[in-house]
């Protein structure tokens, strides 16, 4: 009989989508191809969050958490449209601490609290803001990792 504690971690989920991280908060942005997720995690790395992944990223469950990495092939790369790929210091495997689903639009002013499931585990739901504020705003609520409705 096999130690379930011997047995081998699940393979990584590898999903189309960026990550940045920023006061150990991984922030995983998803959305349709051409939506802006590169473009919105360069903002926020203007802003002083570090990358994670760009374009695929890895997600594995650890203990009580999801954790983010970039699969080795794309390590530190970013692609900037009209530039192409960048390279960027990038992040260790860094917790999911919230989702971004550019996909949705957020109609609410003050939105409600959202949760989605992420490999068993519930994470924060945000929806995409379209305003010049909303990358800076994202960077705030990362530092601080509250909001307050």
């Amino acid at each position: 009989m096999t130690d379930p504690a011997d047995a081998a971690p699940p393979p990584d989920t590898v999903v189309h989508a960026s990550c940045v991280a920023l006061a150990g908060r991984g922030l995983l942005i998803t959305g349709a191809s051409g939506r802006g997720k590169s473009a919105l995690a360069l903002q926020l790395m203007a802003l002083g969050a570090a990358l994670v992944a760009d374009d695929r990223v890895a997600l594995q469950r650890d203990g009580g958490r999801v954790m983010a990495s970039a699969p080795a092939a794309i390590a530190g790369l970013i692609e900037a449209r009209g530039l192409g790929l960048l390279h960027a210091a990038p992040a260790g495997p860094t917790p999911v601490f919230a989702l971004l689903d550019l996909d949705r639009d957020e109609p609410d002013r003050l939105p409600p609290a959202r949760r989605i499931d992420l490999l068993g585990q519930s994470v924060i739901l945000l929806w995409r803001v379209d305003a010049p504020h909303f990358p800076a705003a994202l960077a705030q609520y990362l530092r601080t990792g509250q909001r307050t409705l």
